[in-house]
Parts: C-alpha cells; structure tokens; sequence
C-alpha cells in the first residue's frame, strides 16, 4: 500500500473568523492536498471543513473556490473524496456530490482496510452527557429547521453566520480547555464503550470536533486519533496500509 494511502483531516473552519486568515488557511490546505495527491487512494475530510455552510435552491456560500477546484482536481484524478457533516456545516447537502462526486457522510462511517476496521466520525454528539446540545443537533438537522433557513435570504443568513464566525472561541484563543491526555483517554475510553457495544470492535477511531490533536492506544488493539484543528494548527493523519501516523503539516 506504498502508494495508495489514506488520509483524515478535520476542523478547517474556513470562513472564520475573517477573509484575510480564512485565505490563507485555505492556501495552507491546497498545498497540503497538492502533497497528499501522490500517493492516497482516499482523503477523509472529518467536519467543520467550513465554519458555516448553506446549501440554498440556487445559492452557496461565496468564497473557498481554491478548496472547491483541488477537490474537484482529485477526484477527477480518481481519488475517493469523503466528506463528514460537522456541527458547523450540517447543512451539506447534494452540491459536493453533483459537482465533485464526494460521498457525504451524516454521522459515522465503518469500513475495513488492509485488514484494519475503522470508526470514522466528526465526534459531536458523541459520550455522554452533553443533552441541550444533542437535541439541538437533532432540531438543527431536521427537514423543519432546514426549510426555515430556507426562507432567510441569503444576504441576511449568511451575513449572520459570518458575524458569529469572527466572534468564536476558537479563532480568538479565548476560554478554550485544553484537556491533558489522560482526561481525553477517559474520554475516549468510555466513548468507544459505547461505540463497541454498538458496532463492536475497531483498530481505530478516528474523530475531529475537540480540536485538540492526540494518538492514544486506548488497547493493543485499538487506536483513537483526534485529528486537532486547522485554526491555530494543521495536524492530520495518514494510514499507510499498516500504521496511522498523526503528522502535522508545516508547509507555507
């Protein structure tokens, strides 16, 4: 599998919190996506790729061109393109799938590799606790909340989401918890108990949405991966057939 790897990266929140760093972000991942070409088969984008996505009848979000034409380079290339609804960007519908044949994926996706099982999911909504925000997700994604939206205009919705963008915590590196491994190991830990008595058991997990990179062994044989965030970092994970490295992509 020397030329035929698989790569996950999440949380570029693009858009936030203003055009001028949101450029630039997006320039760092064109070139990490023109390095990963040589030799992946599949590249998992694992929520949050946009800091607010709406897919309107006739309207999309304006900007993020350059990300929109290297995907839409890759899979033409053959390349297998996987994107993740995240919290920030449930509302992906069909645009990517007409205009780039990339598979969206709406909460986890479980495949078999190389003889390896992976659990693939952005990570909100996840473990336990956590209520208000998973009866928001469940209002958020319903066909009613979705229909509502529908009937902002764009200048007006868009507008709003984008003002919420440059106040975030996370592009202020204001208030944000940064927990240690071994609080995110016991997160991790009783997560995948619930995952296991569910699906039953994986080589790895593979997770965004805490924006904190970590590679823990939760087994010997299971891995949990969480991939960080593009914000502040550009952490990312390649499996070459055999391991999963956690790398952090530095090129300018």
């Amino acid at each position: 599998m020397e030329n035929h790897k698989l790569y996950f990266a999440s949380d570029f929140h693009l858009g936030a919190p203003n055009y001028q760093s949101s450029r630039k972000r997006e320039r760092q991942i064109v070139s990490w996506l023109d390095e990963v070409k040589k030799d992946a088969t599949e590249i998992f984008l694992v929520g949050d790729i946009f800091d607010f996505w709406f897919e309107y009848a006739a309207v999309i979000p304006k900007g993020f061109i350059r990300l929109q034409g290297k995907l839409a380079e890759l899979s033409d290339a053959g390349i297998k393109i996987y994107f993740f609804k995240g919290n920030h960007d449930m509302w992906v519908f069909d645009y990517f799938k007409k205009e780039f044949d990339v598979t969206v994926i709406d909460d986890e996706l479980i495949l078999d590799r190389n003889g390896k099982r992976f659990f693939i999911h952005h990570g909100d909504g996840l473990g336990a606790g956590d209520v208000k925000y998973k009866m928001l997700k469940k209002f958020f994604r319903s066909k009613f909340c979705q229909w509502l939206f529908a009937r902002i205009h764009p200048n007006l919705g868009i507008g709003i989401a984008n003002y919420w963008s440059s106040k975030s915590r996370l592009a202020s590196h204001q208030n944000l918890w940064v927990p240690t491994e071994g609080s995110e190991s016991d997160w991790a830990n009783n997560t995948y108990r619930d995952i296991r008595n569910e699906h039953g058991d994986f080589d790895f997990l593979i997770m965004g949405h805490r924006h904190n990179p970590f590679l823990i062994r939760l087994s010997e044989q299971t891995t949990y991966v969480n991939l960080g965030e593009w914000v502040n970092n550009s952490f990312y994970a390649r499996f070459d057939g055999k391991d999963l490295e956690l790398l952090e992509w530095k090129k300018d």
